[in-house]
């Protein structure tokens, strides 16, 4: 048999198998003939589930046979089993639109039934010869009393009632009774219908009506039927294109309306046509929700199966309710067989969704349920730093090593969830433990400035004076951060203010070196010694005037901290402050008895340090405090601040000192003036500015060192270009040459 070629088939027997031709039975008879006949089967099949009458599942297995005849015969066993309207919307309109030339064939088989059949060739004839007509003329309807008559009526009645087929013709043709012409169809008809479930008068009045129409409460005919439970005229509806998820003014669907209303075989027929079961209302309610809420549970357990057939690896109902902290409808989904370990779209599970949201009670509920505890739930739990949460998941998480808990410990630290930290110890997590860089979790709270954890920590009983390897304490670590609740947490649980750390560092060192004023107000106020040295016999004052840190230094000098204090190398926190060049530390400190002559173990004042580092500003202001008496004071290697001001090439500095009365030419220890440190170190400006100074006292150009040597000689001894440039010029000086 070819592709195109046309079964005919015989005409059926009086006698034969078929004494009804019932489509169901019509198909039963052909079967092997239509297995044969059907040469389009996988555009059969997706009809049939577009229209509702097979489910998808149902194609799906279908899918798995291998020959078109296999699948035919297995798409005819189902149809059969599905019963008389599914077989009826087979032939047609299906069969018809996708196989014409087969519709025909059982069209041509039909109508040779003979009349002694009886009511049963109405049944089938007047389907698809009837409905056939419909596609080209406009039949005269009985009047629906009549036609519900007609079908109210036993199988015997209707046989001794039956008209022949000459007469029937002949009375289509009569005009009817004025009180039985049927009247226009009006939505309110076609909805009394729906609502009444009276499918054959629905049949004779939804033509002429839109299938879509709505009543004045958002209602189509679909939601009146599904509410009243009325699976025929829901099954007819849907094959007349009725929209399946369409919204009332409370936007809920038919599937709504029947699961809110227990019908649970319109639940199922809804189901079947590809109603979407996660449709939310105004009220974010599913229809699993409205089943629940009227314990209609027997519906929810056809929701949960229709889930797990289809909707596997998506969000699901049980994580709806477990985002929304049901844990009433989680407990009620779990004991209807939902998977508490379903994933959606992300791999995320319920329990995932509840501990995110902080939803203790639902946490409680999957948990109590077996609900699996992974790295992601710790994660989860986590951003939450809800501790009674956290507890939950580590009560039923078991087998937790002490590692893991301490490892958990230090990251809710390091995030500061106090809440989790508190969890972990109450579960016995080690208060003082250790991570691989030797930090308890205290100090890390400390560094960090995690204050709530650090508070979390010290209530659980965490040790004050646990060090760093480098000798911290959580003190140093917490003034060193500038947190002062941190600060005061630990002095007010006792911890000494004085506590030394790395190189006996206090905290107020810290707090110097760091320039934390206020910090270091706190300290001196719980007892701190202002005047506490480290092993370099650096005071704070000393620290904080090497870096500037003006806030700290006058904070101290406030509280009585001594401003000559001198560390190993004699220095005062003057020479610091002018080494460093900072002039605002200078200032305050001379405004505070600092003396501005005092010298260091190498002899040097503070204008020593001052001309070294090149600040004229700092150097003025330590002349005018010291009235000029130091100007020239020579340290061990009898150098001047002159002599330093030369030899670093400060031509500013060497003027600001000559106008102020320093002595041009003394000698230091190798019997070097300042013009031979000048032209040793090739600094051209500065023996331009030594060899141009009239007013007073002029540079010796022929002044010989402990070498014999005079500046020239030295400027020759030089193997730069700036030092062939000093001897020209003091060549030029001494008119040697022109």
């Amino acid at each position: 048999m070819t592709a195109t070629s046309v079964i005919q088939f015989p005409p059926i027997s009086p006698r034969g198998p078929v004494a009804n031709p019932y489509a169901v039975e019509v198909l039963r008879t052909k079967k092997e003939d239509l297995i044969e006949g059907i040469k389009k089967p996988d555009d059969l099949i997706s009809w049939l589930v577009d229209h509702g009458v097979i489910s998808q599942d149902k194609k799906m297995v279908m899918s798995y046979y291998r020959t078109r005849t296999e699948k035919n015969s297995r798409l005819l066993d189902i149809l059969v089993s599905k019963g008389e309207r599914a077989c009826r919307l087979f032939f047609f309109p299906c069969l018809k639109q996708i196989e014409p030339g087969l519709y025909n064939n059982v069209k041509s088989y039909v109508s040779n039934v003979s009349d002694t059949v009886g009511d049963g060739r109405r049944q089938l004839v007047g389907y698809l010869l009837e409905r056939d007509k419909e596609d080209v003329q406009i039949p005269t309807k009985e009047p629906p009393e009549k036609m519900a008559r007609k079908e109210s009526l036993p199988q015997k009645v209707k046989t001794q009632v039956q008209t022949p087929k000459s007469v029937k013709v002949k009375e289509k043709r009569k005009p009817e009774p004025e009180t039985l012409r049927p009247t226009a169809p009006t939505s309110v008809g076609v909805f009394d219908a729906v609502t009444n479930g009276d499918l054959s008068l629905l049949e004779s009045i939804l033509k002429g009506s839109d299938v879509n129409a709505v009543n004045s409460s958002g209602e189509t005919l679909l939601h009146v039927a599904a509410s009243n439970g009325h699976v025929p005229v829901i099954e007819y509806l849907i094959a007349r294109g009725a929209k399946i998820d369409a919204k009332d003014g409370k936007r809920r669907t038919p599937l709504h309306r029947a699961a809110e209303n227990g019908h649970m075989e319109a639940v199922r027929a809804l189901l079947q046509a590809g109603a979407n079961i996660y449709s939310l209302d105004s009220d974010s309610l599913s229809p699993l929700h409205l089943a629940a809420k009227n314990n209609h549970y027997h519906i929810v357990k056809l929701f949960l199966q229709e889930e797990g057939k289809f909707y596997k690896n998506k969000s699901n109902f049980l994580h709806l309710a477990a985002s929304k902290d049901n844990s009433k409808l989680v407990e009620m989904l779990l004991r209807n067989g939902a998977s508490v370990d379903a994933m959606d779209e992300k791999k995320q599970t319920a329990l995932f969704h509840a501990v995110s949201g902080g939803h203790e009670a639902t946490v409680r509920v999957l948990l109590e349920a077996g609900a699996n505890i992974d790295s992601s739930i710790f994660d989860a739990a986590f951003s939450t730093n809800n501790s009674s949460i956290f507890g939950l998941i580590l009560e039923y998480c078991k087998g937790l090593s002490p590692d893991t808990m301490i490892s958990a410990m230090f990251k809710a630290v390091k995030l500061n969830l106090y809440g989790i930290v508190k969890a972990l110890i109450d579960k016995g997590t080690d208060v003082n433990a250790k991570n691989d860089i030797q930090y308890t979790p205290l100090l890390l709270a400390a560094e960090l400035g995690k204050s709530e954890s650090a508070l979390a920590l010290v209530e659980k009983g965490a040790r004050l004076d646990d060090r760093t390897p480098n000798l911290n304490t959580a003190l140093h670590l917490a003034v060193q951060g500038g947190d002062v609740t941190i600060t005061n947490l630990l002095l007010r649980k006792g911890m000494n203010s004085n506590i030394t750390g790395p190189g006996d560092h206090t905290p107020l060192h810290v707090a110097a070196f760091h320039n934390k004023p206020e910090l270091s107000d706190i300290l001196i106020a719980a007892g701190a010694n202002v005047n506490s040295v480290t092993k370099e016999s650096l005071t704070p004052l000393h620290i904080a005037s090497q870096r500037n840190n003006v806030d700290v230094a006058q904070s101290l000098v406030q509280h009585k901290a001594n401003v000559n204090a001198k560390d190993k190398n004699a220095r005062t926190p003057l020479h610091l402050a002018a080494e460093g060049g900072n002039l605002d530390t200078v200032e305050a400190l001379l405004k505070n008895q600092a003396r501005p002559g005092v010298k260091d173990m190498d002899g040097c004042t503070p204008i020593h340090y001052a001309v070294t580092s090149g600040n004229t500003d700092i150097v003025q202001s330590l002349l005018k405090a010291g009235k000029n008496k130091n100007i020239e004071d020579k340290n061990v290697w009898r150098k001047t601040p002159l002599h330093l001001a030369s030899e670093h090439g400060h031509s500013d500095l060497i003027n600001l000192l000559l106008t102020n009365g320093a002595a041009i030419s003394p000698l230091d220890s190798n019997r070097d003036t300042p013009l031979h440190c000048a032209c040793k170190s090739g600094h051209l400006r500065a023996v331009q500015t030594l060899v141009g100074w009239t007013q007073g006292q002029k540079a010796n150009l022929q002044a010989t060192n402990s070498l014999k040597k005079t500046p020239l000689q030295v400027a020759e001894a030089g193997t730069t270009d700036s030092h062939q440039n000093i001897a020209t010029l003091l060549k030029k000086k001494m008119l040697i040459i022109k």
